[in-house]
């Protein structure tokens, strides 16, 4: 068997190059101790390696900035079988003020329109906390503003299960599989601009329930498979902040604590089948760079 690893990151994005390559080693890993020939694009001409790789594979996974997923998985699915979000899923999630308006008409919470003052100024297709700032600005071309929620920042990582198909997927009826709930460490720097510094997992929070119903609801009503990752702050209410159809650093995290395969995992959703639970030993902190420190 062989899965092509389609990590955008390394090779063509430095700045954020050392979070892809985290995620890309835990992933490799865990698939080739699934029996898996891992290969992953090297070069500038990344999508020239996913024509000539793919079409070797049995299975193939894009881990690549918000609005370029899209692209890239469309580009898998003509020549394997894709185990991460449906391109047109992930295509609805790269637009963050997009997908702000989908959750609120679903009467999801989401962070409302700024009033006066401070508010949270984001790019519409960005990715992670990158341009993203704490500003009394008002956003310029490419961006929209919220209001700043006060609260807890956690993160809910989730695998959704798929009938098989491509472009045309659907839910195989089963819920999202929790992996973990996570906390985010966001700095604020003098500039205003948010920095991911890493986190911690798993946590259990108060309004845990809650919290995953939240996160469920979201990756539902925007019908992402794959493993997504829901950020949330929890203040007097649950909101969605971000919904990203694509594994995220928390990864890295919970496969130093979690006794299942997340390539395994990651398969079987993708047929539709999988665990309905898995299992966590103990607890981590981990940065954005990959780092793991046991609490």
């Amino acid at each position: 068997m062989k899965a092509i690893l389609a990590e955008y990151s390394v090779c063509n994005d430095p700045e954020l190059a050392p979070e892809g390559a985290a995620m890309l080693s835990v992933l490799s890993a865990s698939f080739e101790r699934c029996g898996y020939d891992v290969v992953t694009p090297e070069g500038p001409d990344f999508e020239g390696e996913i024509r000539r790789l793919a079409p070797g594979c049995d299975v193939g996974l894009v881990i690549a900035p918000d609005h370029l997923i899209f692209r890239y998985t469309h580009l898998i699915e003509q020549f394997t079988h894709n185990i991460g979000c449906g391109s047109m899923n992930a295509a609805v999630c790269a637009n963050k003020q997009r997908t702000a308006a989908i959750l609120s008409r679903h009467g999801i919470p989401v962070p409302p329109a700024p009033g006066e003052g401070k508010r949270v100024v984001k790019p519409i297709t960005g990715c992670g906390a990158v341009g993203v700032r704490l500003t009394d600005e008002e956003p310029g071309a490419g961006e929209f503003a919220e209001a700043y929620i006060e609260g807890e920042a956690l993160s809910v990582s989730l695998v959704g299960s798929r009938v098989t198909g491509n472009v045309c997927e659907f839910h195989s009826g089963n819920p999202p599989l929790l992996l973990a709930i996570n906390r985010q460490e966001i700095a604020v720097g003098d500039d205003g601009h948010l920095r991911y510094l890493g986190g911690e997992t798993p946590v259990h929070p108060d309004r845990e329930e809650e919290i995953v119903d939240v996160a469920v609801q979201a990756m539902n009503v925007l019908g992402c498979q794959g493993y997504a990752g829901i950020d949330v702050v929890v203040g007097d209410r649950v909101y969605v902040v971000d919904v990203n159809p694509r594994p995220t650093t928390s990864l890295v995290g919970i496969a130093a604590v979690m006794e299942e395969e997340i390539a395994e995992i990651l398969v079987a959703a993708s047929r539709g089948k999988g665990p309905a639970e898995v299992h966590l030993s103990g607890r981590v902190l981990f940065d954005k760079d990959g780092r793991i420190s046991r609490v």
